[in-house]
């Protein structure tokens, strides 16, 4: 039980039948959220104290010394010792304030002798983790529905807070989180393990926690990053020491098999169809937070798809822009994102999709435009 539950517990504020809609901070889950929360608390009761004060006098001084009860005015114009107390009593809050507040804030700048180091860069809008240690890379985005987001179907448990791939970390290990972006101010906020940082395009900032029980926990990007901003989502799973030993060795055999298959899947020559179907999944996965799902874009903000002259014209353009990019605009290069295959599969359906009339694209000509 928390400092201040504790408190106002016993000033009998707070009863049991309370805690199911009582407003606070996420239960921490790892040693600085605990101090943050705290924090939080303290501080929170210092200014109940002031407004409990400085309102009783107020109030105490109207009531008592109204006109109506024949109160007469006092001049006076210095009161040295008042003016000393008002100084000295706000100071000693404020110090009082400072010093656990900075002690936290030094703590969670220390992220000397980590067990572990991920860098996570932020997109608009998805996550990228790559575990320096590990060699396992791969990106996060949101996985709740269309269908949910568009109110054509009940919202889930953990709507816009839900992750095809979750971030993985063992318990009580201190994890060291490196930041940065690839276009755009972007923030990495997990409430319940007291860590939030801003990726900032050009710079790496780093910032760590521990987390102290094995849980799912959820968070959000914290900086306002344009249109998608509620779309990325932050999910860390943490594992026991031998889940996630069993979960890295997965992870690094499904890279090495994925690597395989990339290999072999850009020797293949696919059919329309079967590009269609596997381009739908990975434009649903990439594209359509910016382009929409029924390719028409944003007016304005992001180009239309359907109707577009580069998308309906020679393929080699259009490979050039999904696998570079734009510079100057949000349109982000996703050579190191997906492999050939993927990249010709999601063209091919842009191409074919909303009564575009573009020619289909195989991964030998995906790999033949790479730089």
């Amino acid at each position: 039980m928390r400092l201040g539950r504790q408190v106002l517990w016993m000033a009998g504020w707070v009863q049991p039948v309370a805690a199911d809609w009582a407003l606070n901070l996420p239960a921490p889950k790892s040693d600085i959220a605990a101090r943050i929360y705290d924090i939080h608390t303290l501080i929170l009761l210092i200014c109940l104290g002031i407004f409990v004060v400085v309102f009783g006098a107020m109030f105490y001084a109207l009531f008592k010394h109204r006109k109506s009860v024949g109160h007469q005015a006092q001049h006076f114009h210095e009161h040295t010792s008042v003016e000393v107390i008002w100084t000295v009593i706000p100071l000693l809050i404020l110090v009082a304030m400072a010093w656990p507040a900075t002690r936290a804030v030094l703590d969670q700048k220390d992220t000397a002798n980590p067990d572990l180091t991920i860098k996570v860069t932020g997109y608009q809008w998805k996550w990228e983790y790559d575990y320096l240690q590990d060699g396992v890379k791969f990106i996060s985005v949101s996985s709740t529905p269309a269908e949910q987001i568009a109110n054509k179907a009940v919202k889930g448990a953990h709507y816009l807070l839900e992750v095809d791939e979750p971030m993985v970390v063992p318990v009580g290990k201190k994890v060291r989180v490196l930041l940065t972006s690839h276009d755009v101010i972007h923030a990495w906020w997990v409430p319940e393990l007291g860590v939030k940082q801003d990726a900032i395009p050009g710079f790496i900032r780093d910032t760590w926690f521990r987390a102290n029980e094995v849980g799912t926990y959820r968070g959000q990007c914290a900086e306002l990053c344009g249109r998608g901003h509620a779309f990325m989502p932050i999910v860390v799973a943490v594992k026991s020491e031998a889940d996630y030993q069993t979960w890295l060795v997965a992870k690094q055999a499904g890279k090495q098999a994925k690597a395989v298959a990339a290999v072999a899947a850009a020797a293949k020559s696919f059919s329309p169809e079967e590009l269609k179907a596997r381009g739908e999944k990975v434009y649903a996965a990439n594209c359509a937070a910016c382009h929409q799902a029924d390719g028409k874009g944003l007016p304005g903000v992001f180009p239309a798809l359907a109707g577009s002259r580069m998308v309906n014209g020679p393929a080699a353009a259009h490979i050039d822009r999904v696998l570079h990019g734009k510079d100057g605009s949000a349109m982000t290069a996703f050579q190191d994102q997906l492999d050939d295959a993927d990249l010709a599969a999601v063209i091919t359906w842009e191409r074919m999709a909303w009564g575009n009339t573009g020619s289909p694209v195989q991964p030998a000509d995906v790999k033949a435009l790479r730089k």
